[in-house]
């Protein structure tokens, strides 16, 4: 990944953690959180589009 070692990766995650290690814990939930609301969107667009519509109902008005 990117010519990077393992080596390489644990200092750069500690680095990481040192520079956002207080924020790091509200950050992962707020995007723990927007990740469930994506899978709930897509579910309820998956269960409108799988729902037959009535052939002699006209909703154009």
């Amino acid at each position: 990944m990117f010519g990077l070692g393992p080596m390489e990766l644990l200092i750069v995650a500690g680095v990481v953690l040192l520079l956002f290690g207080s924020r790091l814990p509200k950050v992962m939930r707020s995007l723990g959180e927007g990740i469930v609301e994506f899978k709930r969107g897509v579910q309820g667009i998956e269960e409108t589009s799988s729902t037959p519509r009535d052939p002699g109902r006209s909703d154009v008005r």
